[in-house]
């Protein structure tokens, strides 16, 4: 029965992942363009460096300079239009929808005398403008305010010319990096707001790349201290080198680069680059990872669990029996609901 479960599930998830058709091999670029506005470079200005030895400088350098990479100065124009807050984000762009923020609100009844808690929910990569909102909706009626980010260019903030997140996830490697570096910043700043509306504590909630955002944010911001990594991976490399979903882009990667370079050049944005400073913060973290997962690979989700176990992290673990894309489908979706806002809801507050 086993063997006959898992070949369904690797068929469904076979199903559900190439449904899309739109899928754009992209040629390689190392996108150094997109280096300029990083504090590590005006640190290192190129000079004579071949490109690969230039991003492998540049990593080492963000790693080490972590606070200041993903540094920012605070938005000064967040405006709250019909339950949608926008500003400007502190990390700039050439492209102009790009560059303004969305975060769909979910306020949630507050009652008396108990503390006001909230949640930024940060979706997964070509989540459409709608998916997530059942999620902060369920958190919401839970008595925890919800707000739905949007990620760089994703629906409100793509590219006319583009029909998926392709900027976001690339064969550019500077695009790429910056995209996260971006969606880390606007992260934070989301909890500013928050904090300006008088929110005691803030919850982190993201599902597939939004989980990485999500790690990279909490690992660099004390605010966050209860989180929930929804499909949780290792290395960023690794996931678009092995996973299902990201073949189409490593067949762009693959004309000029290996494993093992890639790794060095998205280094400064991989969760295992920050697992100490991570595990040094007092933070409580929910891993939940599925077993016939192919876009995350399980080993991959594995590792992140066992290390939480070695550093002695107050967390819990969860393991799902269905895959990436079927984590999204009945009954999976509800029992995944129910993980995150139980979760939420035990420990935001109770400090």
């Amino acid at each position: 029965m086993k063997r006959i479960y898992s070949q369904w599930m690797h068929d469904w998830e076979n199903k559900l992942c190439f449904r899309a058709t739109n899928r754009v091999v992209r040629p390689f670029e190392w996108g150094l363009e997109w280096t300029a506005n990083w504090p590590v470079a005006r640190m290192h200005p190129k000079n004579g460096h071949d490109p690969e030895t230039y991003f492998r400088l540049l990593n080492r350098l963000a790693v080490e300079h972590s606070d200041t990479f993903f540094g920012y100065e605070k938005p000064r124009d967040f405006r709250v239009d019909e339950r949608m807050l926008r500003f400007t984000s502190a990390v700039h762009t050439p492209y102009p929808e790009n560059n303004v923020v969305h975060g769909q609100w979910y306020p949630a009844v507050e009652k008396p005398g108990r503390k006001r808690v909230a949640a930024i929910v940060l979706p997964h990569w070509n989540a459409s403008a709608t998916q997530h909102g059942a999620l902060c909706a369920g958190m919401a009626k839970l008595g925890i305010s919800a707000l739905r980010l949007s990620l760089p260019y994703h629906d409100y903030r793509m590219p006319p010319e583009l029909q998926r997140a392709d900027y976001a996830v690339s064969s550019n490697v500077g695009r790429t990096v910056d995209a996260a570096r971006q969606a880390v910043i606007d992260t934070r700043s989301c909890a500013d707001w928050l904090e300006q509306q008088g929110y005691e504590e803030i919850g982190l909630v993201g599902t597939s790349l939004g989980s990485c955002y999500a790690y990279l944010a909490s690992a660099h911001d004390t605010r966050f201290r209860v989180n929930v990594y929804n499909h949780c991976s290792t290395y960023f490399a690794d996931v678009v080198w092995i996973g299902l979903s990201t073949r189409h882009i490593r067949e762009g990667l693959e004309q000029a680069i290996d494993l093992e370079c890639l790794r060095d050049a998205w280094m400064a944005i991989s969760p295992p680059s920050y697992r100490d400073r991570y595990a040094a913060l007092n933070k409580k973290s929910l891993f939940i990872y599925a077993e016939f997962d192919t876009t995350f690979p399980l080993h991959l989700s594995r590792e992140v669990v066992e290390h939480a176990r070695e550093t002695n992290l107050d967390h819990k673990s969860v393991k799902l029996p269905c895959g990436h894309y079927t984590l999204g489908e009945w009954p999976f979706k509800f029992i995944d609901g129910y993980h995150i806002c139980a979760f939420l809801k035990r420990h935001l507050g109770k400090s």
